[in-house]
């Protein structure tokens, strides 16, 4: 677990780390950055940030980074980065049971669906902490 940033320049730097984390996910997925939508962006350093950007070719998107996999949804799934962090969530629960009705052999996978169940767990918390989500 890493340590919770003390100033607003380690904050700041934090910030600048993750989405940096998610502008490559998309690249490496076929989408250019063209903007965040900061207003309805949030993050909880150094555990999780959730970002709505606007992609080049017009598309609106979630982007998760983190203590946690990097991944992203269309944006019209989730309202807000609160349900946004639910829809992660759920995703990743059943895409941890998936994993485990199929590869029951494989370490790598079983690990892998190990952490994506333990962060699905912290998002769903994270996500019902009304305290958090208070302007």
């Amino acid at each position: 677990m890493q340590e919770q940033p003390k100033s607003q320049e380690e904050l700041a730097q934090w910030a600048k780390e993750q989405f940096q984390k998610a502008n490559q996910h998309l690249a490496e997925n076929g989408y250019l950055f063209k903007s965040v939508i900061t207003e309805e962006s949030r993050y909880l350093a150094p555990f999780v940030a959730v970002w709505k950007i606007s992609t080049n070719d017009g598309k609106l998107l979630w982007v998760l980074s983190g203590d946690l996999p990097v991944d992203y949804v269309p944006a019209d799934v989730a309202a807000d980065a609160r349900s946004a962090l639910k829809h992660f969530a759920l995703k990743w629960q059943l895409k941890a049971e998936n994993i485990r009705n199929q590869v029951s052999n494989d370490k790598t996978q079983m690990d892998y669906a190990a952490l994506l169940e333990s962060r699905a767990e912290s998002l769903a918390e994270l996500e019902g902490n009304d305290q958090f989500w208070q302007a």
